[in-house]
């Protein structure tokens, strides 16, 4: 379905890519997986026939045997097998959805134009609620994992022969996650030809026939996921501090809806508290008010009641907090690439932090700032370029920068390394532990919960905007009392695809 010969992508004297082969054939899913930066989402974009401004295509790329890309460039049948033959679904799919467009009629207008499924099957595929209720709302009224379904709901509904999906787990919950991997995998075997970028290596086993390392825009190796992808390692163990210190921040009795007059309710009473130096996770499906918890905590979602404390004082809404409050806590979003602009260097807007909030010189902020980028894995060459020359990876790392740069008492991370690989994940928990050994306590707003068990003391699981269940790690975790949580805890590692004996 899918042929890449010695694909090459330039820009000035640099490769991205540098003689790339894969196949992606009918029935089938390959997986592409690599360092960020490596070039994955280069090679996805190749296959469209798209590239970043300024980055020259070669070689030869051919969909359902039509050439896309030649040594002469992108050729013009590209554009024709957008949508019906092939479509992409981005690592950010915010910047996919239309925001001033009801979610079923955008979807209902796809099938409709393709003619090849309907809405309504569409919307199953991507594990979307059919409820009118859901369908009738606006992208901004979903979560991140919500709006990566509804992302997936209006590719599916072009009924494409070929799919690339650039991170389709980010954001979901594993019991979710679980059924996504069940659908994909019945899109496989119904013969659509499936391209999968990711760092969950779980989901790769789980899915993949074929898997293609690529390394600095090079194919490092390919073949069987049993041979490609390294043995995963054990969990670290989650820090035993102690938690009887004074809480640092207080969240009593909270409650937030959605809509004018109290209505959309999506929390109820979530109380929860965090000593210096601490960390509480929370974790639930995807939908059930994670991240307007972590919203209220940092301000920005004002539709609520209840109490949320620093240090014993009230914070108001992030509008009418003054400059020490804003540095205090600090948000580290989950879809970052709609945080930067995208007209200023990166290093620019991640030294800006130190600049404003904590009145540090222009120049040692921005040296401050390239030294803490170095050390998660963004070198100064990339950190200066503007965030469109950045992976989502390393934008995502840069996010987290911008914040620790703060100094913050209080650190929000929401889903902070959903686009990163093995390494670059060890490099955000190593920051993450030097925080919490200066004192910095962390919100952990998370659905891997390998990954929380490295970072968290404490647990909160929410389901349906309510805790279902909250606790020390160990205990909710090793001995859970709600099925919620169980089903998180069954769902978190799926079964690995079946090898065929030959």
């Amino acid at each position: 379905m899918i042929e890449v010969r010695g694909l090459t992508a330039r820009t000035g004297t640099s490769d991205l890519l540098r003689g790339v082969d894969l196949d992606v054939r009918a029935g089938e899913v390959t997986a592409l997986v690599g360092p960020s930066g490596s070039g994955k989402t280069t090679t996805a974009l190749a296959l469209l026939g798209e590239s970043a401004p300024g980055v020259e295509l070669g070689g030869a790329v051919r969909v359902g045997g039509v050439p896309v890309v030649t040594e002469d460039g992108v050729t013009r049948d590209a554009v024709a097998l957008r949508g019906g033959t092939i479509a992409y679904l981005p690592q950010h799919p915010g910047n996919a959805l239309n925001p001033a467009r009801r979610t079923g009629a955008v979807i209902k207008e796809l099938a409709g134009l393709h003619g090849s499924v309907t809405a309504d099957e569409a919307v199953r595929r991507a594990q979307l609620s059919p409820e009118r209720s859901v369908l009738r709302r606006f992208p901004h009224q979903f979560s991140g994992g919500q709006r990566q379904r509804v992302a997936l709901a209006q590719v599916l509904a072009c009924g494409p022969e070929a799919v690339i999906l650039d991170e389709p787990s980010t954001g979901l919950d594993t019991v979710t996650r679980l059924g996504l991997i069940e659908e994909l995998a019945g899109l496989a075997e119904d013969g659509m030809a499936l391209l999968l970028l990711t760092h969950d290596h779980e989901l790769v086993r789980a899915l993949a026939d074929q898997v293609v390392l690529l390394e600095d825009g090079r194919v490092a190796r390919q073949g069987p996921p049993q041979d490609v992808l390294p043995a995963l390692t054990d969990p670290v163990p989650a820090s035993t501090r102690a938690n009887e210190e004074p809480a640092r921040l207080d969240v009593q009795d909270l409650t937030a809806w959605l809509r004018p007059g109290g209505r959309g309710v999506v929390l109820h009473d979530i109380s929860l508290s965090l000593p210096p130096g601490g960390c509480v996770a929370v974790a639930g499906p995807s939908g059930s008010g994670k991240t307007t918890l972590a919203r209220c905590v940092a301000g920005l979602h004002e539709r609520h009641r209840g109490t949320v404390l620093l240090d014993g004082a009230v914070l108001p809404p992030l509008r009418r907090r003054d400059r020490a409050q804003k540095r205090r806590v600090q948000y580290v979003w989950q879809e970052v690439r709609g945080a930067f602009d995208e007209r200023r260097p990166v290093l620019d807007q991640v030294s800006r932090t130190a600049v404003r909030l904590r009145g540090t010189p222009p120049d040692e902020a921005a040296a401050e700032a390239a030294d803490l980028l170095a050390r998660l894995g963004v070198a100064p060459d990339t950190a200066r370029r503007r965030p469109a020359a950045l992976s989502g990876g390393e934008l995502q790392r840069a996010a987290f920068a911008r914040a620790v740069l703060a100094r913050p008492d209080v650190l929000i991370c929401d889903e902070i390394t959903t686009a990163l690989d093995d390494t670059a994940t060890d490099l955000v928990l190593t920051e993450v532990a030097r925080l919490r050994a200066d004192g910095t306590s962390i919100l952990w707003i998370g659905h891997d919960l390998a990954l929380i068990r490295r970072v968290a003391d404490r647990l909160v699981v929410l389901d349906g905007g309510r805790a279902a269940e909250h606790g020390d790690l160990a205990r909710v975790l090793d001995a859970p009392g709600s099925e919620t949580t169980r089903l998180l805890i069954q769902a978190a590692r799926p079964p690995r695809k079946k090898v065929e004996k030959s």
